[in-house]
């Protein structure tokens, strides 16, 4: 497949209770990164994961899937012109990559990440 799914990132409303919930459910290994903010979810093999405090007060826990493009960019400017709707255009996640999140003409949402380049 061209564009895996790479990442799965939790924002939810209370996450020391995801933490606990999806630690003993699954035996995920969770790490604080990024001065706390942020908790790495690796699963050993297979796609890892975040979970964050949701950043839209009063909005609902939801999963949100991350697809991997080689173009940030581009891959917006597509998704744009096909419809979809801009919901957080380029971020940088310093050391790592890219991402921005776009909504689907269906209204589902979807993350497209571009690791650093080497």
């Amino acid at each position: 497949m061209g564009n895996p799914f790479v990442h799965v990132e939790l924002n939810t409303t209370d996450v020391e209770k995801a933490k606990a919930f999806y630690g003993q459910l699954f035996d995920w290994k969770l790490e604080d990164a990024f001065e706390g903010v942020y908790t790495m979810i690796r699963v050993g093999e297979g796609t890892g994961g975040g979970l964050m405090k949701h950043p839209m007060p009063g909005a609902p826990s939801t999963w949100l899937a991350y697809v991997h493009v080689d173009d940030l960019a581009a891959a917006t400017a597509k998704a744009k012109s096909l419809g979809a709707s801009i919901i957080k255009d380029k971020t940088d996640v310093p050391n790592y990559g890219s991402f921005s999140i776009i909504m689907d003409p269906t209204g589902a949402v979807l993350g497209l990440w571009a690791p650093k380049k080497a």
